[in-house]
């Protein structure tokens, strides 16, 4: 019996520690695989790049787009560039729904039947704790992952006057560097 309450011991910690994990948004930082959640980058050109953030279905769509943008801002700076152009900038929703449903124990449910000892009788059909009719209770979640794609070109020198794409890349990372401090582990 001591073996079987270790198990299930064990078993409920594990799920809380997955369950727990799942709770808190995608902190800033790389992705630790392709398709993860974090930032990634291909440099397509000497001063151009691709940038990505994934966000889990914790992570606001403001964050998602705030981390791309302090990604572009840091790798401008890291290799010598003042600001950068976006030339492509996208932010998609992956939205999915998940149901659960509760269905009521059979055990200790009982119908009537004249003629039976006591008068009641459960259906031998039934599997133990568990009612195959219908859901008495359906709960639907819609989860929602963001995910923002932009296609940067790295400059020297001031940024253009009026250009509405061109950010600034220390201002950028001056002005962004407490939410992303904030979003650290």
């Amino acid at each position: 019996r001591s073996i079987i309450v270790k198990r299930l011991t064990g078993l409920a910690v594990a799920l809380t520690l997955i369950l727990s994990a799942c709770a808190t948004s995608t902190p800033y930082g790389p992705a630790p695989q392709p398709g993860g959640y974090g930032f990634s980058e291909q440099q397509i050109e000497q001063n151009r790049y691709r940038i990505t953030f994934r966000g889990n279905s914790s992570t606001s769509r403001q964050d998602v787009e705030s981390f791309l943008l302090y990604r572009a801002a840091e790798l401008t700076v890291q290799n010598g560039y003042d600001y950068f152009i976006t030339a492509e900038y996208d932010t998609e929703a992956n939205k999915r729904y998940t149901a659960t449903s509760y269905y009521p124990a059979y055990y200790g449910r009982y119908h009537y039947r004249p003629g039976r000892r006591g008068g009641y009788y459960a259906f031998p059909y039934y599997a133990y704790g568990f009612d195959w009719r219908y859901p008495h209770d359906l709960n639907i979640r819609e989860v929602t992952r963001y995910s923002a794609v932009a296609y940067i070109t790295m400059h020297k020198g001031s940024k253009p006057v009026g250009e509405t794409q061109a950010f600034d890349a220390r201002e950028v990372i001056a002005n962004l560097q407490s939410q992303v401090i904030s979003a650290q582990p």
